[in-house]
């Protein structure tokens, strides 16, 4: 199980908790939706900001967060393949 969650209202104006707490769940523009896993750390924040995001259950699975490399190290990987290109 898994939750859809969509920010349906702007959040200008809106208290820094609020904020983190939208950034949390990964919205970033009105109209953003994203599909979370279905936990109560979760449902708790979509709770705080009910009034700015409308939310579903949907029977899908959420996907797997992306792993990316620190910052330090993708840069020397570009630099190594750049190094042994030319």
């Amino acid at each position: 199980m898994a939750i859809k969650v969509k920010l349906v209202k702007s959040f200008s104006g809106s208290s820094e908790e609020i904020l983190s707490s939208i950034r949390g769940l990964g919205l970033k523009k009105f109209g953003d939706e994203r599909i979370l896993k279905d936990t109560p750390s979760v449902r708790g924040i979509v709770f705080k900001v009910k009034h700015l995001v409308s939310s579903e259950n949907v029977s899908q699975e959420a996907p797997a967060p992306k792993r990316r490399k620190p910052r330090k190290i993708a840069i020397r990987d570009r630099a190594r393949a750049k190094a042994a290109k030319g």
